[in-house]
This record gives structure tokens, sequence and C-alpha cells, in this order.
């Protein structure tokens, strides 16, 4: 067979190539670097995986008119007390069935969860998770019901926030909500989602916020949730540290299905404490859902404060949670890791188990 020139050139020059075999034999085995063992690509999100483990054993509450109802339509005034963050608890050692137990014997029917953004962040998404499964399978069984409050305090628009463990951002809060929505759909003893703690600007410190913003990222959150999750009810707090409801008036969230929080501590107005309490968010009972969940210092320098606020609330239709069931986040129920109860506890446990104000 005879070739051309060019054709003798092209001969040539292949030869003077190492082979195709030679070239995909020689090849070293890609590692990855250091730090880099896992499988991005494959990986879930936090959450992605719903808890269903007993979920419809507690019968579901909903919202009709200005009350939270359960199945049979019938109003359910929420008595119950806040404890302090899981990730806390655990570092401590006190987390365990025990410590819901010893709640159960306050007589609680919904125990308030703070969960700090620099727990959750530190803990990671995923085992901070873990912790909350435990807590709800431990309520589920006491049969007692569970309100998620994502506990910081400051100002979400601005990004200034009032001590560093409450600092968060907008995305994470939003992100924090997702994962919330979609791992507890459907499970009726977590009931409600409180989104924001405490909003305030500190008197100024932490920059301005109006009530338009506010609403708007409040209403953000709520399309959000209900994007994963239609039955929990989203709670909304006003400013002043959570204690000021009077922008509603005009200017209600645009949401069906939600309650308002309030925190109406002693110190927030002087006595007669009533006519106040009234006018910044005794008012909105009227008209929807409201519940207070954070209060407390029963027995302390305004001895008459607890049995005015109790009287006052359930005379409104409104549920309360009080503050905390921790010896040393105060105001304290309790003295000590023995479950002894302070003069507060004392009064916070006689009103759980008390008959209902009328």
């Amino acid at each position: 067979m005879k070739i051309t020139h060019l054709e003798a050139i092209g001969l040539a020059l292949l030869c003077l190539l190492p082979s195709a075999r030679a070239q995909t034999t020689n090849v070293p085995a890609v590692t990855p670097p250091a730090g880099r063992s896992h499988a991005w690509w494959r990986e879930a999100g936090p959450g992605e995986r719903p808890y269903m483990v007993d979920a419809k054993k507690m019968p579901l509450i909903s919202v009709k008119g200005n009350r939270f109802v359960d199945p049979a339509g019938q109003p359910v005034l929420f008595r119950g007390l806040a404890i302090s963050d899981p990730d806390k608890l655990e570092m401590q050692g006190h987390w365990n069935r025990e410590h819901f137990v010893k709640v159960k014997e306050m007589g609680a029917m919904l125990v308030r969860i703070p969960v700090h953004p620099v727990a959750w962040r530190e803990r990671t998404p995923v085992e901070y998770l873990k912790l909350l499964d435990q807590a709800v399978g431990w309520c589920t069984e006491l049969n007692m019901y569970v309100m998620l409050d994502w506990h910081s305090i400051g100002n979400l628009e601005t990004g200034v926030f009032q001590d560093p463990m409450y600092d968060t951002t907008k995305q994470e809060t939003y992100n924090f909500w997702r994962v919330m929505a979609r791992h507890y759909a459907g499970h009726n003893t977590v009931a409600f989602y409180e989104l924001f703690n405490e909003p305030t600007t500190y008197r100024n410190q932490l920059g301005p916020v109006s009530w338009d913003a506010w609403k708007k990222s409040v209403e953000e959150e709520i399309t959000l949730i209900r994007a994963y999750n239609p039955q929990a009810i989203p709670m909304v707090a006003g400013f002043d540290w959570a204690y000021d409801l009077t922008p509603i008036i005009l200017n209600p969230i645009a949401a069906e299905g939600i309650g308002y929080t309030v925190h109406p501590y002693a110190n927030k107005r002087s006595q007669p404490w009533e006519p106040k309490w009234e006018e910044d968010f005794g008012f909105a009972a009227a008209k929807y859902p409201v519940m207070a969940t954070e209060f407390g210092g029963f027995g302390g320098r305004e001895p008459a404060y607890g049995p005015a606020i109790f009287k006052y609330l359930e005379s409104k239709g409104i549920s309360w949670t009080v503050w905390c069931f921790d010896p040393e986040w105060g105001p304290t129920l309790i003295k000590n890791r023995n479950y002894d109860l302070n003069a507060s506890g004392e009064a916070a446990k006689a009103a759980m188990h008390g008959e209902p104000v009328k």
C-alpha cells in the first residue's frame, strides 16, 4: 500500500506521542483535599425527614375567631411554662425525660422551648434537632403541647441585637422556621411557632424599625412555614420587648390562623396595671388569640403582681407560659436542680392547678 508524503509525516508524529493506553494508565488517582471527605452533592438539608413518632396522639389545636380550639371547636386556655435552652440543659447534664416529668408535675399543658441562635449554630441544626425530637417525644408521652421559640432579642431589620447569644440574620431566621416547619409538619404536639422572642430597638440603641417592615418580615416567615406545615400556629410579637400590640389596631398581620404574644412583666408599667395592660395588649384578645409567653417574678418586690396578672390574663381568655424552669435564668421558678420551688414557682404551680378565672 502506498502512502502520501503528508500521511508519512503524520505517522511519524504519532510515533513521537505517548499512546492513549499509556495516558490513561499513568493518570494518578484523585484524592479529596484534607477535610473534604463527604459527598456534599448527596447531602440532605436538616429536618428534611419529618418527625412522625406519635404525630397524631395529641388532639390538633387550631384557631377559631379569637381562641385556640380543640378538634370539637371547644376553646382551650393554655397554662404552661418555659424551660431553658435544650443545648444548655444537655451541656450541664440535665437533659432527660425526668426534667419534663417535673414540668408536668407543675401542672403545665404547654412547654415553651427557647432556641437561641448561637446554640442552634454551635451544636449545628442536625444535632440540635435530635434534642428537639427527644423533647417532642417526651412531651407527647406526658400529654403536653410544645411551643418552639426562636429566642432572639433585638432588631431583625438592622441586624443588631441585645447580646451576642441573640445574634442572627433574616436568612438564618427564615431557614430556622423552614427546618422546623418541614421537620414537624403534621405533628400535633408541636402546636405553636413563636417567630421571634422579643423585637426591640432597645430605646434606639439597636437602630430604627417600622411596624411595616417588621410586618413584612413576619408575613414572609408565615408564608414559608405554611408552605410546609399549614396546621402550625405562628405566634407574632409586638415591639417593646414583645409587650406593645397597639400597631395591630390599624395594621394587623395579614394572615389567618395566627396568634399574638405578649411579655407583660411587672416593670413594664406602674400600678395600677390593669388599665395599661388593657390599652397596650389586652384589647387584642377581643379579636385575636393572645398568649402571654413570658412573664414571672411573682412574690418579689411586687407581691400583688402575681394574683393581678393571672386574674387579668384569664379573664380575657389569654393563655400563658411563665418564665423560667431553671435555677439560673431569672426570674426563676426553681431554686436548684432538686426542683425545689421558690415563691414564684409556688405561685405559678398554684395558678396552673387552680380553677380557671372567669
